[in-house]
């Protein structure tokens, strides 16, 4: 099969600092690649790329700890043509000042804040129409360095008219902005002079992009079984793995831990799992070939075969396999990657450890797997393992001629 090509992806996170010094909230900002200094573009792909990679990629703890995250957001997000697929608890939506303030934006930011959702207003200028908003704002950003500072005086005022608005200095390059931002009091600043974004850089294996569409699909149907939707998603490593981060991000409000699929999937909701899978979608760039997921689809499988003559759970063996494959896909350790995920102190044992049932249906399958058979010969399992697996890979790559046609194109290839 080789050696698996990983993509990576990216998310800028630049601080924003209080008046004494401390980072209190990061922006998350898109990055289409490691030494990206900006962003270069402020559109829809743009924010579903920020909000699928810090959520689903890297986690939300990993990314900003317990700190709030601004995010931008394009009118989709504003008037809910797209859904937002995180609760209000950690986030800060920014409405960039390219939306264009009509009646329907009203009514959606109207609905977002009565929601819990805190509004940014991003690049504030007065008469740009975005004055209509301040009644739902919580911060409003002013640019001291290529802003019009002529208003200032009135801009401030304005804003200080509704006691809970903070007022953010951005761009602050030099100690004049600074000095600026001192001199009308502005609780939050941010700027080079303070500190550049960091760009925050993981290994990734995409979700099959078929998959995600069969999934989208199967979410709109009324009434859909749970097991459909488990299905689909334990059928792809990748999506799996990234609804076992959902689950463990702040926004989703879970607080027990998993040991299935299913019940990661039951805990983050449908209408979660809905949005999700949709935004993923729409940041759909150039998915992994397939077949880089085969390895740890097998030997997730092939550990459910297994754990019945372990006495063991055969949804944690599956989850126990699929983090083990995973993270030997994207060169981390399981401990690592078992950090990162809600797991049952089993599964999570299991995987750091090696201890319990679990462990050992992990100790046997790597056992086979390294050539030492003993007196169990899994030889039987894993070949069911192996055609379940291809089968349901193939049955994704082809949904679509397309999707035939870069399959053809890469047998051709070998």
């Amino acid at each position: 099969m080789g050696i698996p090509v990983l993509d990576a992806v990216h998310v800028g996170r630049q601080p924003i600092f209080d008046v004494h010094g401390d980072v209190v909230a990061y922006e998350l900002l898109f990055r289409g690649r490691m030494d990206a200094v900006a962003s270069g573009r402020q559109d829809t792909y743009a924010t579903s790329t920020v909000m699928v990679n810090a959520f689903t990629e890297f986690g939300i703890a990993e990314v900003a700890g317990n700190r709030p995250c601004f995010i931008n957001l394009t009118r989709e997000f504003v008037t809910g043509r797209l859904p937002l697929p995180f609760g209000p608890e950690q986030v800060v939506l920014e409405v960039l000042e390219t939306v264009d303030v009509d009646d329907e934006v009203i009514t959606g930011l109207t609905a977002l804040a009565e929601a819990g959702y805190k509004i940014a207003l991003d690049d504030f200028v007065w008469g740009s129409g975005h004055e209509q908003l301040l009644g739902l704002a919580s911060y409003v950003k002013l640019d001291l360095l290529d802003g019009d500072l002529s208003r200032l005086d009135d801009i401030v005022a304005a804003c200080r008219a509704y006691p809970r608005i903070q007022l953010v200095a951005e761009r602050l390059e030099t100690a004049a902005e600074v000095a600026v931002a001192d001199r009308y009091g502005m609780e939050l600043r941010q700027g080079y002079a303070l500190s550049r974004p960091q760009v925050l850089t993981a290994p990734s294996l995409s979700p099959s992009r078929m998959r995600r569409l069969e999934l989208v699909a199967a979410l709109m149907t009324p009434d859909v079984p749970m097991e459909k939707i488990t299905s689909i998603i334990v059928s792809d490593p990748a999506l799996a793995l990234r609804v076992l981060r959902v689950s463990n991000s702040v926004a989703a409000g879970v607080v027990s831990r998993i040991s299935s699929i299913r019940q990661a999937v039951m805990l983050v909701g449908l209408t979660q799992i809905r949005r999700w899978a949709t935004l993923m979608v729409v940041d759909d760039v150039a998915e992994a070939p397939e077949e880089q997921l085969l390895t740890a689809l097998t030997q997730a499988r092939l550990c459910e075969n297994l754990a019945p003559r372990f006495r063991a759970d055969p949804g944690a063996a599956f989850i126990a396999g699929l983090v083990t494959g995973m993270a030997g896909l994207m060169d981390m350790t399981t401990a690592a990657m078992a950090e990162q995920l809600p797991l049952t102190s089993d599964v999570s044992d299991a995987l750091t450890r090696g201890t319990g049932r679990l462990g050992q249906v992990l100790a046997a399958v790597r056992a086979y797997e390294d050539g030492e058979w003993g007196s169990d010969d899994l030889a039987g399992l894993s070949l069911d393992a192996m055609r379940w697996s291809t089968r349901t890979l193939n049955a994704a790559s082809q949904l679509t001629p397309a999707a035939a046609g870069r399959r053809r194109h890469r047998d051709a290839a070998r």
